[in-house]
């Protein structure tokens, strides 16, 4: 029998790092203090309705080929892949929009439609965001993150104004139309900070938009959570729901012992965490954590955010699976996420509507509905703000689609800052994990390796590689491959 190793939560890093310790033959227990696995991407059912409550955006699929690859598998062999076309829609005001296409040659078209010349520049910009992408992607994201030294090479010395450049002097050097500038910055807001704060070398996440596609797996994203599940019970790891683990316990030397679960001590040779790495050091002894609460309150943080499930007894119109509304100013309201924490008072918000694409979200003639407004982490949160917010969001999806929404509700679920708190142990509920700036990158987030505690690890949005369902992936890899090293 192999060494033990008891992983806490079963998020996508978790599942990941599970089924890459198995496979080196670990004995893999993973404990979920709830009664589902896949941590934030969990499944929400509803009299007839299914909705993702976590990731909704299926970007980046080499990552995901790479990661069952490693294991003679492709995704294929457990979900089916549709790519979008549109890939979405952006509406900027009433009767303004602009429909992204789900293929390059379209996309580029229709920047030149909105700005003439701006095509030019903007296969320019993806011919170095697709460069970016080689070298950050396939490379530079899979380091562990101990040293700055693993940032250095011929590729990156030459890209060292992208490392020290936003994204945002980058994309308006030379395209000057607002709407465009406004979806060339979307995609860093999976990586949880302001586009000038963002360094350039995260163009990227605009490589992976663009150029590699939005897609859908059939049946929702819990669909990849099940894939990696089952990849995992097929190498023998054993997952346990309603097991709250309420403390590591050390030896003498401070060396992982065990953990406590639901009162009960269990022997572990290692333990992982991918559960909120603030709330799994405050399960130690405190002269065993790494980082101080003034650290933490110090981050960066990603957003978080207000999210409602809808149910709706119509199909509705003028709108796609994943439609982003920014006609009110991101400057704005990022700067009651970034600057003091408030609720903005006209915010941003995205939907999506899966059951445009997939029949099996809602019942025949219906249409499930997921909207989302970020937040800054800390927020109050109570019913009568989420419900003011509801209100502000639907009335402006009334008036930018052009159709009557709200009389057609048959119900509808909240998800907030509190809930996020108390399903995940989240830091100040935020729902992203660490914001990707300068300052948080690669050797400068949190380590995977614990310098205090032998044979203690961490994996997930907290560490390294950062926020996003493919850096997870990558994440579970890194962890477990440090695991494999050390033991």
């Amino acid at each position: 029998m192999g060494k033990k190793v008891h992983i806490i939560g079963s998020g996508f890093s978790s599942l990941a790092s599970a089924c890459y310790l198995a496979k080196a033959g670990y004995d893999v227990i993973v404990f979920e203090k709830n009664n589902y696995l896949g941590g934030r991407a969990r499944q929400f059912k509803k009299e007839g309705f299914i909705f993702d409550m976590g990731p909704t955006w299926y970007w980046m699929p080499d990552v995901f080929e790479k990661f069952f690859a490693d294991f003679g598998k492709k995704p294929s062999d457990y979900y089916q892949l549709e790519r979008l076309s549109p890939a979405y829609e952006v509406y900027f005001g009433k009767e303004d929009s602009i429909v992204i296409p789900g293929d390059l040659e379209g996309i580029v078209d229709v920047f030149e439609k909105e700005e003439k010349g701006s095509s030019i520049h903007l296969k320019h910009f993806l011919k170095q965001a697709k460069g970016n992408y080689d070298v950050a992607v396939k490379d530079l994201v899979y380091k562990p993150g101990q040293s700055p030294l693993e940032l250095v090479n011929i590729e990156t010395i030459k890209r060292l104004h992208h490392v020290f450049g936003n994204i945002r002097s980058q994309v308006s050097r030379r395209i000057k139309n607002k709407k465009l500038l406004k979806i060339l910055e979307f995609p860093v807001l999976f990586l949880g900070a302001k586009p000038q704060d963002t360094p350039a070398l995260y163009s990227f996440m605009n490589w992976a938009d663009f150029g590699l596609g939005t897609w859908h797996p059939v049946g929702g994203m819990y669909k990849v959570v099940e894939a990696m599940v089952a990849l995992a019970r097929s190498m023998n790891v054993e997952f346990r729901t309603n097991s709250n683990v309420q403390e590591i316990t050390l030896d003498s030397v401070g060396k992982t012992k065990g953990i406590i679960v639901n009162d009960e001590f269990i022997a572990s040779d290692v333990v992982l965490s991918g559960a909120d790495y603030h709330h799994t050091e405050t399960l130690l002894p405190q002269k065993y954590r790494q980082y101080s609460e003034k650290y933490w309150d110090k981050r960066v943080f990603a957003p978080s955010s207000l999210l409602f499930y809808v149910g709706f007894d119509k199909k509705l119109k003028n709108v796609k699976h994943h439609t982003l509304f920014f006609d009110t100013e991101f400057d704005v309201h990022a700067e009651t996420i970034y600057g003091p924490p408030s609720w903005p008072k006209e915010p941003l918000f995205y939907a999506s509507y899966p059951s445009i694409t997939d029949g099996s979200f809602a019942p025949a003639g219906k249409e499930a509905a997921t909207f989302l407004i970020p937040l800054a982490p800390g927020v109050e949160d109570t019913l009568s703000i989420r419900e003011k917010y509801f209100n502000i969001i639907i009335r402006r999806l009334e008036e930018l689609t052009q159709q009557s929404v709200k009389e057609f509700i048959i119900f509808k679920e909240s998800f907030c800052v509190n809930d996020f708190v108390k399903d995940y142990n989240s830091y100040k509920g935020n729902a992203y994990g660490l914001a990707n700036t300068l300052m948080q990158t690669a050797f400068l987030r949190p380590k995977i390796k614990s310098k205090k505690v032998k044979n203690l690890f961490f994996t997930g949005q907290l560490t390294v590689p950062g926020p996003g369902v493919p850096p997870a992936l990558i994440s579970g890899k890194i962890a477990s491959d440090l695991i494999i090293k050390h033991n």
